[in-house]
């Protein structure tokens, strides 16, 4: 049965966990999760006067923070979600950090972004391109609003092969995890059965770089991280042929 990654659900699934999601996020990826940001934004750095940077799906604007730390805190940064509550979240965040001025969330949807194109020297998700209804089209916009020359960031789970790291971590995966994370963060809608299952199911290495290439990127690589529990994938929008 294929899995339920409609708008309405998957909107009402992060409201529901929006209020212990950084909580969640840090417990059961033992503060890894923060190591994974700094590298993407390492791996995919801002330039100065290069632009502004776009984070889609931004939830509680971690990676967006993220970026405008990496900038020097001149950045602007743009984080686009349509989930309310993860959104007021983030802008508790930004305010905390005094990035009122230069960060900036708006609620949208990723598969209809609100903006021109060749907007944004970096446009990066991450964790949440898999949750779209459609990635391939979620891939197509982001690189549509990329500006040529910039680089888009996709940093997403995946799982470790192997029968040392990879078996443990499936076994966490699918059987300690979702029962810790339903526990503490009660919701309708299994957001901790979803989370395995949609990683389970969503296209990982080799797979992922060719749908990037065939949403218009170019100089692909991608960056396991943590044994392969996280992937970076990078390219680039090069400038159109003369």
């Amino acid at each position: 049965m294929p899995l339920d990654k409609s708008a309405a659900r998957v909107r009402k699934m992060f409201g529901e966990i929006a209020g212990r999601y950084d909580l969640l996020n840090r417990l059961l990826s033992l503060g890894i999760d923060r190591r994974w940001r700094r590298r993407t934004v390492l791996l995919a750095p801002p330039r100065e006067g290069a632009g502004p940077i776009l984070d889609v799906c931004t939830g509680t604007a971690d990676l967006a923070l993220a970026y405008w730390k990496a900038s020097g805190k001149k950045n602007e940064v743009v984080g686009a979600d349509f989930c309310r509550p993860m959104l007021l979240k983030g802008l508790h965040k930004i305010k905390n950090a005094e990035a009122n001025d230069y960060v900036t969330l708006v609620e949208a949807d990723a598969l209809q972004l609100p903006f021109p194109d060749d907007r944004f020297q970096i446009v990066c998700v991450a964790f949440g391109l898999r949750n779209l209804c459609n990635p391939a089209a979620g891939l197509r916009e982001m690189v549509r609003v990329c500006r040529p020359g910039g680089q888009v960031a996709v940093l997403e789970f995946s799982l470790p092969k192997g029968r040392g790291l990879g078996a443990v971590y499936r076994w966490y995966f699918h059987r300690i995890l979702p029962r810790i994370g339903q526990t503490l963060a009660k919701n309708t809608q299994a957001a901790y059965n979803y989370l395995p299952a949609s990683v389970g199911e969503f296209p990982q290495g080799k797979d992922l770089v060719a749908q990037l290439r065939t949403a218009g990127l170019q100089e692909v690589r991608f960056y396991p991280m943590t044994g392969g529990v996280a992937t970076l994938y990078v390219g680039r929008k090069l400038n159109p042929e003369p």
